[in-house]
Parts: structure tokens; C-alpha cells; sequence
């Protein structure tokens, strides 16, 4: 990596072990310059002939990403990346076809699309005390379009995918573990210490076998391109349309009045749009 992004820092443990921080104050949001940071971070991920691991936590032990900031949806990236998709679906399908083992370390909110983001990586482990993940769009207006309708299915199932998905609610890490959303929910003290012995087993291992792994694994778990694309031009559909302008009216009026506890318990102050 020959730069530091702004929003994320690299600690390089060894050279196949790597974490990148998410550091975007106050709260985390994923907005077009966290898109394009990420991007450039997985090209530099890709062109690593080393690396065997990479663990993406956050500096804020109350958000992990939070979600995208949809008041700059206008703004998202549509130029296409490497593989010719929207740069959002090509950074997390390369994210998934990378030859080194991604894990995401969940402390915080991962909300929307920084639960989709998490959903690209291939293994997620949750602080049990810290961590909610939700899909909060339905309720917002709109519809993931990030990933979570391909990949939450594959995880969790039809059913628990659509409760997820129009429920629009939190879910602890206990119950996205019971569910499959997450690998496991670990104790908050033990949590960093946790991933970091399973990324430095994971480092000391010889690559090509790893390698190799995942790319078989690859052959039926990941999901279509053409259904991840669809996605996501519904979904930037979606926020241009009338209802959904006004629904975030409201969202954005009732945050103003409750201040952070509006994006502590997003879910529960959602349903009462």
C-alpha cells in the first residue's frame, strides 16, 4: 500500500498478516470516499504476493460502519472498477475472490451497508456485549443493494433473510450467531485477542494450499454478479423516489430531536416513522 487512506489506517504484523482500520467520525458512515479508499485498499490487498490474511476492525467501539450516508446517495460511485462492475459490488466481489482469508471484527453497529461490507468478508466475529448488525432499509424507504439479498439467503436462510431483511430490525450478536449471519459471538474482552491468534494461525500456513481452499469453497458459495448489480441500481433507484424522500424527511427530523440515541437504536426509531 503506498499511501494511507484517510479513513482507514494499516498496521502490517507481518507480511501475511495485515488489519485495516475504519476510522470515519463521528460514527462511522460509509459515504463515496470510504467506497473509493476501499477500493484502492483491495487493489493493494490483490497485488500482495504474501499475504494470507487481512482483519478489518474499527477505532469506534460503538460503530463498526454504521451504514451509508443516504444523503449523499446521489454521490455513490457508479464508474466501474476492475471487473467492469459498479465500484461498491467490484470492490466486495474481489474482496471475496481474494486469494488471502478476509475477516471482519465486529464491535459496534454494522448497519446496511456496513453489514454487507462485513458480508463480503469471509468470516465475521462479533463482540457479544458491542455488536448489532441490521439491514435498516426497508424501514428507511428503500432495499439493500450492497450485497445482503444475494448473501444473507446462502447464510441464514429464505425465511430468517427476509425477517432480516423487512423487519428492518437489530439483531445482538448472539442471535446473528444462532442465525448464521456471524461465525461466532465472543465475549468483548476476548474478542481481539481471539482473531488475532485464529489471522496469525492463518498467516503461518503456506499459501498456495489457502489459496486454493477458498477458491474451491468459491465454486458454490458466492453469488451471482449480474443479481448484485441489480441490486444495486434498484436500490439507487429507490432513493430517488418520492416516498423514500419523504421517509427520510421524516428519519432525518426525528434524529435531529433524539440526537446519537437515533443511530444507537436506529432500528427501533425506524419503526416509528
Amino acid at each position: 500500500m503506498t499511501s494511507v487512506p484517510q479513513q482507514f489506517s494499516l498496521d502490517k504484523r507481518t507480511d501475511a498478516y495485515w488489519r485495516i482500520t475504519f476510522n470515519n467520525p463521528p460514527i462511522n458512515l460509509i459515504n463515496p470516499e470510504t467506497i473509493q479508499e476501499l477500493s484502492g485498499i483491495v487493489d493493494a490487498l490483490e497485488a500482495s504476493q504474501a499475504l494470507n490474511v487481512v482483519v478489518f476492525d474499527s477505532t469506534n467501539p460503538d460503530f463498526y460502519m454504521a451504514r451509508y450516508d443516504l444523503a449523499r446517495a446521489a454521490e455513490t460511485p457508479v464508474s466501474p472498477g476492475k471487473t467492469g462492475l459498479p465500484m461498491w459490488i467490484d470492490l466486495t466481489t474481489r474482496l471475496s475472490r481474494l486469494a488471502a482469508i478476509s475477516i471482519a471484527c465486529i464491535r459496534g453497529r454494522a448497519r446496511g451497508a456496513g453489514s454487507e461490507f462485513a458480508l463480503a468478508c469471509d468470516m465475521r466475529f462479533a463482540s457479544r456485549e458491542k455488536a448489532l448488525l441490521g439491514q435498516p432499509e426497508v424501514a428507511a424507504g428503500v432495499y439493500p443493494g450492497g450485497g445482503a439479498i444475494e448473501r444473507l439467503p446462502d447464510l441464514v436462510g429464505r425465511a430468517r433473510a427476509l425477517e432480516i431483511i423487512v423487519g428492518s430490525e437489530d439483531y445482538d450478536a448472539d442471535l446473528a450467531e444462532r442465525y448464521g449471519w456471524i461465525n461466532r459471538s465472543i465475549a468483548d474482552a476476548d474478542l481481539d485477542g481471539f482473531v488475532d491468534q485464529l489471522a496469525r494461525r492463518i498467516a503461518s500456513f503456506e499459501r498456495p494450499p489457502l489459496v486454493k481452499a477458498k477458491q474451491l469453497l468459491n465454486r458454490r458459495t458466492l453469488p451471482d454478479k449480474t443479481d448484485l448489480v441489480e441490486s444495486h441500481d434498484a436500490f439507487l433507484t429507490a432513493t430517488r423516489a418520492p416516498s423514500a424522500m419523504v421517509r427520510g424527511g421524516k428519519a432525518r427530523a426525528l434524529a435531529k430531536t433524539v440526537g446519537l440515541d437515533f443511530e444507537l437504536r436506529l432500528g427501533h426509531y425506524l419503526g416509528q416513522i
